[in-house]
């Protein structure tokens, strides 16, 4: 007799349990293919939807310090600099400093490149680049969506997560064409890390998941809390469940650790394994999740079988020893990331940087956009814990819920979070509207409502226009006006025409400069760039005369000023007298030749006479 098949799993398309499978093509089976068409679908979409509106990051390149800056580290990678050293040595104090990001994300930029040099040359496989990197990892999330969506929502969900999914992932702006960032790809390891922990039991996609988790963190210390809450809810699938969470829980283990080896193994020298940094990854957070990841599969193997007495014990001896482990290794960082930018870093920088903002600040300055970052969120979290309090589907239910609360609670700290949670809210809603769907198909007309409701409070764009409509704008509109001709490409031709040099600049204009001329600056909106940083800001806001003596000891040949630039408005209302005051109010210094004047381009160009 046929197992029987329950209204929830009609409604959500679910096939009924040992059901075979819908049918395979070639070794691979049909859903997954589908999955993929789906997915490269929504990348094309976004991409055609980017090209109608111009390329916006391409036009006005200057809106992305960080992926101005990783292409300048990727171009410093091709042209020979040493895989492990990571010196920006054009920027800071003379010697550079060096960079905390990783070669993980240069290498495949730097592959696409060099792959397409022969046909399409230098600038035309870098814009080739900056089209395909953001695309590829754009449907990667979108299949992985639709993969937690599915396992979650049954096969009812697939197309709200395709819609929902592209939706949110565009209004991130981390998979424009021309983002470089490394965020992009963190968010693509995190969806990557979410769908193979709903996956079921499966012990390969378990590992996968493990090394997907490794691998965000290698990328960047921001996945932390994502990969925490992703072990936290394996130990407790596993300790709830025991034996039948074995494959998963040791699969997540051995993935995690092996990840991480590799990882350390690929992108940091070994005579460095032993040297700890807190804002990169290093042997400390690669011991860490070696002893965690193996101690976890050991855990699993060896008391999957006992009771649940005995499974809290020792996953409670599991914690305590990579607790241990961490105030041995790595103690220092355990305190704010930031403690070691100087007070004047964080007063006149620092505090300014828009997604270092927390929620409180965001709801002051711009309540539209704190209800686009954390209406979905909120919603999806409610959705989630009533799943829960009903038991319904709560193994694969559960690592979503864990991972959207985390992700939520970093956002609350930093709006930065809200890229991850955006995304991650996207599987359970398109679970819901999946139900609702299901439902008003031949059914009332209120239950058509009550899905036209919820395609409605599942966007995150309409809760963000519906809060423009209702608080407005109180954003800068004039001096974001001005400060995007400083952004445009282009911007720093009569810079870059000029003979090579150091600039003083504020640090927005830093990672611009180095990408679109051969000349070095002091500052850019790097937080170990402390001493070209602090060298900039005092000359900005000092009198001419302590800015002279800084020009002096730094040999700097040139002075760029945006006037419309919003750092650079700060930094002049800041200080009145000030160097950056003076040239705004158009008072001639003395060892300042003007190169342009503001008639003939936005940005202001001074050479060093003295």
């Amino acid at each position: 007799m046929a197992p029987s098949r329950s209204a929830e799993d009609h409604a959500a398309g679910r096939a009924p349990a040992g059901a075979p499978a819908a049918g395979r093509r070639g070794w691979l089976p049909a859903w997954l293919w589908g999955d993929v068409a789906l997915a490269l679908l929504g990348a094309m979409a976004a991409l055609a939807v980017a090209a109608a509106l111009g390329f916006p990051k391409l036009a006005e390149p200057g809106s992305d310090n960080d992926s101005l800056m990783r292409l300048v580290q990727v171009r410093d990678l091709i042209a020979g600099q040493n895989w492990f050293d990571l010196h920006q040595y054009r920027m800071g104090p003379p010697g550079g400093f060096v960079m905390h990001w990783s070669r993980l994300v240069d290498a495949p930029i730097a592959g696409l490149i060099l792959l397409l040099r022969p046909v399409l040359g230098a600038a035309g496989a870098e814009s080739a680049a900056a089209l395909a990197w953001p695309t590829v990892l754009l449907a990667c999330s979108l299949f992985f969506l639709l993969r937690s969506a599915a396992a979650i929502g049954g096969e009812a969900a697939r197309f709200p997560a395709l819609v929902l999914g592209g939706t949110a992932l565009h209004f991130t702006g981390i998979f424009t064409p021309g983002a470089f960032d490394h965020h992009n790809l963190q968010l693509t390891l995190v969806l990557a890390m979410t769908a193979g922990l709903t996956s079921g039991r499966s012990l390969a996609a378990a590992a996968a998941a493990g090394a997907a988790a490794a691998a965000s963190i290698a990328v960047g210390m921001e996945t932390i809390p994502y990969l925490a809450a992703a072990g936290l809810s394996v130990a407790a699938l596993f300790w709830l469940r025991g034996a039948e969470e074995t494959p998963s829980a040791a699969g997540f283990g051995a993935g995690l650790a092996a990840g991480a080896a590799l990882c350390l193994a690929l992108t940091v020298r070994p005579s460095a394994w032993s040297v700890t940094a807190c804002d990169a990854f290093s042997g400390a957070q690669a011991g860490s999740a070696v002893l965690a990841g193996l101690g976890l599969a050991a855990v699993a193997v060896l008391a999957g079988r006992r009771g649940r007495t005995t499974r809290a014990v020792a996953l409670t001896a599991l914690a305590a020893a990579s607790a241990a482990f961490l105030l041995a290794a790595y103690p220092q960082c355990l305190a704010d990331p930031y403690a070691d930018v100087p007070a004047r870093l964080r007063d006149y920088w620092l505090d300014w940087v828009s997604e270092a903002q927390s929620l409180r600040s965001v709801l002051a300055s711009e309540p539209a956009e704190a209800a686009a970052y954390y209406a979905t969120p909120l919603i999806a979290l409610g959705l989630m814990l009533g799943r829960l309090a009903r038991l319904a589907g709560w193994r694969e239910a559960l690592p979503v819920a864990v991972l959207l609360a985390a992700a939520f609670a970093v956002s609350v700290w930093q709006v930065r979070g809200s890229t991850f949670s955006l995304a991650l809210a996207v599987v359970p809603l398109s679970a819901w509207v999946g139900r609702l769907r299901a439902r008003a198909e031949g059914g009332s007309a209120g239950a058509v409502l009550k899905m036209a409701g919820g395609w409605l409070v599942s966007f995150n764009v309409v809760w963000g226009v519906a809060a423009l409509l209702v608080f407005g704008s109180q954003g800068p509109d004039d001096a974001a006006a001005e400060a995007d001709a400083c952004r445009g490409a282009g911007a720093f031709a009569a810079l870059a025409a000029l003979p090579q040099g150091t600039v003083l600049a504020v640090s927005n204009h830093g990672a611009p400069i180095l990408a679109e001329t051969a000349h070095r600056v002091l500052a850019g909106p790097y937080h170990r760039n402390i001493e070209g940083n602090l060298a900039t800001i005092d000359a900005m806001v000092g009198t001419p005369d302590e800015a002279l003596a800084i020009v002096r000891r730094y040999g700097v040949d040139y002075l760029a000023v945006c006037p419309g630039n919003p750092e650079t408005q700060i930094l002049t209302a800041r200080a009145p007298g000030g160097l950056l005051d003076r040239i705004q109010q158009g008072e001639a210094t003395g060892w300042l030749e003007p190169l342009t004047s503001p008639e003939q381009a936005p940005l202001r160009l001074f050479r060093i006479i003295d």
